[in-house]
């Protein structure tokens, strides 16, 4: 079942990466970032549980997507953008836990590389390709 979870994310991801139209004079490969939020909360009782699963959807609400398990992607359209992002996941930080967030242009997620083992194939079936500057 989560391979079809991650094949659904995939190309969501991949269908946004390719669909996001920009000035090139404006907005480049180096201007552009992709926000990564990695999370360890903790799951032991029920209140946490819960605290967790809306951490995840406060997440998917405000354009994330899941690129692995506790690992969510979203593409910014500048620097300035990624910020804002960053100061409303502060503001909704579950009291328990590990947040991680970084930034990266996408010149830099262009050189991104999927493996898989060597028993599947890519479960999207889709190649990366970097932002295309319209």
């Amino acid at each position: 079942m989560w391979i079809k979870i991650l094949q659904i994310n995939l190309k969501q991801l991949v269908n946004l990466h390719k669909t996001i139209e920009m000035n090139s004079e404006r907005l480049n490969a180096y201007r552009l970032n992709w926000l990564f939020c990695t999370f360890d909360l903790p799951t032991t009782s029920k209140e946490n549980r819960k605290l967790a699963h809306d951490f995840r959807d406060f997440l998917l609400k405000n354009g994330f997507i899941m690129f692995q398990y506790s690992v969510y992607a979203k593409p910014c359209s500048s620097k300035e953008h990624a910020d804002s992002i960053i100061s409303k996941i502060y503001n909704n930080i579950p009291r328990k836990g590990n947040v991680i967030l970084f930034k990266i242009t996408d010149k830099q997620f262009s050189k991104v590389s999927m493996i898989f083992s060597k028993n599947r194939k890519d479960p999207s079936g889709i190649q990366w390709l970097p932002l295309e500057i319209f």
